[in-house]
């Protein structure tokens, strides 16, 4: 294996490394608790209500939002309009099709999770600034797909 082979490697090696870190500080099972005891909802279903808070979807594009099969996402928009969270309503340009969208009480459901789902862990917030705007900029450059030189 030649040099450059192990270079890359290592990269990749650190790489994975850094993307399971970030994962484990998004994917947080206490902040997905927390979400779930303070709106009294499933995490699955405040993530259904926070991508319907966004803008109406179709039953497709929900299933498509969530990752999920268009049956399942069916079962997920009957349990909301039970609790009165959203409500199906004609597609405006496609008879065949209903938009779901949230309700008054869905949006305030959503503002909620959202605003648990925003707050920085106290981790982060005890960085330097120097520290906070490099990661910033290394991070909008990840989601970009610039890689940087």
């Amino acid at each position: 294996m030649s040099a450059h082979d192990l270079e890359v490697d290592a990269k990749h090696d650190v790489a994975r490394y850094v993307w399971l870190l970030m994962s484990d500080l998004v994917i947080s099972h206490d902040r997905r608790r927390e979400v779930s005891a303070a709106v009294g909802i499933s995490f699955s279903r405040a993530r259904a209500i926070r991508r319907l808070a966004r803008r109406p979807m179709t039953m497709g594009e929900l299933a498509t939002a969530l990752g999920i099969d268009p049956p399942n996402a069916t079962v997920v928009v009957d349990d909301l309009e039970s609790l009165g969270l959203v409500r199906r309503r004609p597609h405006p340009t496609d008879r065949r099709t209903k938009l779901v969208e949230v309700t008054p009480k869905g949006k305030r459901m959503a503002a909620q999770a959202d605003e648990i789902l925003a707050a920085p862990p106290p981790a982060l917030c005890a960085l330097e600034i120097e520290d906070l705007e490099a990661l910033r900029d290394v991070l909008a450059r990840v989601r970009a797909g610039d890689p940087g030189e």
